[in-house]
């Protein structure tokens, strides 16, 4: 590359690392063409990005931008990962792609909420339940209450109805 053409990449990656909200570098050592391209289509099928960058590029990039210290990690194939909304789901695929790709890529290094995470912590957030599930819980914890106290209103009405037709048939008999 020309330098006018690494400084419009770094450029550009480093707009695209400021806006992601959670970034996942990995190591794609050993996966075939065919099996990135799957990995960028699931990714894609998210909202998410998976971009492969030279180091130097990415040193540079990551320099001017509010970012923990990654350099450690840049070293060998590096494949990037750049999340957008949830950061849990990211995490999720790799996991699920490693699974069935003989544990690759590997996690380098990931960076959620400017704060750099661990391989094994990126693993235990890939176990956490989604965005979706979550809220999903929460609104059934909310509406759990709503519908015991529907029921014990509508108990109350069974019951009052009970009453009067009781109350009625006494009545009727005498």
């Amino acid at each position: 590359m020309d330098l006018e053409t690494k400084k419009a990449v770094t450029a550009d990656l480093a707009r695209r690392l400021g806006e992601a909200q959670t970034l996942y570098l990995t190591d794609f050592t050993g996966l075939s063409v065919k099996a990135i391209t799957d990995l960028r289509a699931r990714f894609r099928a998210q909202g998410v990005d998976f971009v492969v960058a030279k180091n130097t590029l990415l040193r540079r990039a990551v320099d001017g931008l509010d970012l923990p210290d990654i350099s450690e990690h840049l070293q060998g194939p590096t494949g990037i990962v750049l999340g957008t909304e949830d950061p849990v789901s990211p995490a999720r695929t790799l996991k699920e792609f490693a699974r069935d790709h003989e544990d690759r890529p590997t996690v380098k290094v990931a960076i959620v909420e400017q704060r750099a995470l661990e391989p094994s912590e990126v693993k235990r957030l890939a176990d956490l339940p989604s965005m979706d599930q979550l809220l999903g819980g929460i609104a059934g914890s909310m509406t759990a209450p709503v519908a015991g106290i529907v029921g014990a209103l509508a108990a109350v009405i069974r019951d009052i109805a009970y009453m009067v037709e009781e109350v009625a048939r006494t009545r009727e008999a005498e």
